[in-house]
């Protein structure tokens, strides 16, 4: 009896084991593979300094993201190599990892589900801090109290909710950084200045429309940033992401030139509605919703 119970524990104990260590290989192979898709992708483009979608490439970001990124904090004439992102997954997929990983940026990154945060505490660089919290509005003071300097070089937030809320009250508490990169629902269109309605413990996945009714329109972005003094650069190609700047942070003139990508159909959404914003929205459209002013 003493020995198939003993047994019975050690097998228990290396199947343990090695999942732990076959999760561990595969989360290193996601970071090389993110280093070669890096420099394959950023050694072939052609950078045109007044077209944006030039710049793109994807090595950690989920689309053209990291090559955005990485010709903007180029151009800052006082750079801290300094970032936050909210939403900030396991920490290789997301749009800062790229920074901390090649560049070596030092960094907050947030990220609200315990399973994901446990793999960034695996794959974070050593000047990164990770910090595992569900962002509300009751947490801003927490996020702003971990952070090392109120204007960072980057900030990103993609948490499907609640976006516009939480950049909203860490804007009024001081938050003033140099770039921002920020999820946009294209479902929203192009002209529409929507959010949802305030939701503490929002779930996009626990709606009845998820990948559909969540965080904020291209110009309700556009409208709240644009009042702050921060200029509008352009969308990715692929329709997720957008990106602002303080003009104040780079040479006279920079802003001027610059030929963005006003809005793009997220083609994720495309793919999987089979239809374009419109057929998107009229799914949506009872819903509750927020008008950005």
């Amino acid at each position: 009896m003493y020995r198939r119970i003993k047994d019975f524990l050690s097998n228990k104990i290396f199947s343990a084991g090695t999942k732990r260590l076959s999760d561990d290989i595969a989360l290193q192979l996601k970071i090389n593979n993110a280093f070669s898709r890096a420099a394959v992708s950023s050694s072939t483009r052609e950078v045109d300094q007044t077209n944006p979608l030039s710049w793109q490439f994807s090595g950690f970001s989920q689309n053209g993201e990291d090559g955005i990124l990485d010709y903007l904090v180029s151009r800052l004439k006082n750079p801290n190599r300094y970032f936050i992102e909210i939403g900030s997954n396991n920490g290789i997929e997301n749009n800062t990892a790229y920074l901390a990983h090649v560049k070596k940026f030092s960094g907050l990154q947030i990220e609200g589900d315990e399973g994901v945060y446990r793999e960034a505490l695996k794959t974070k660089a050593w000047l990164v801090d990770c910090f595992n919290c569900f962002v509300k509005e009751s947490t801003v003071d927490e996020i702003l109290q971990r952070s090392l300097f109120r204007d960072p070089d980057v900030f990103s937030i993609d948490i499907d909710g609640m976006d516009y809320y939480i950049t909203r009250l860490l804007f009024e508490r001081g938050l003033r950084p140099r770039i921002i990169v920020v999820e946009y629902n294209s479902a929203y269109g192009p002209d529409a200045r929507l959010t949802l309605k305030y939701q503490e413990d929002f779930n996009m996945f626990k709606t009845t429309y998820k990948y559909l009714y969540y965080g904020v329109s291209i110009n309700g972005w556009r409208q709240f940033f644009e009042k702050l003094g921060y200029r509008f650069v352009t969308v990715e190609s692929n329709g997720v992401n957008a990106f602002f700047i303080d003009p104040a942070q780079f040479d006279n003139g920079f802003t001027g030139q610059l030929k963005g990508l006003a809005f793009a159909e997220n083609i994720h959404q495309y793919r999987l509605f089979k239809g374009d914003w419109k057929s998107q929205f009229e799914r949506i459209k009872d819903q509750p919703f927020f008008e950005i002013s």
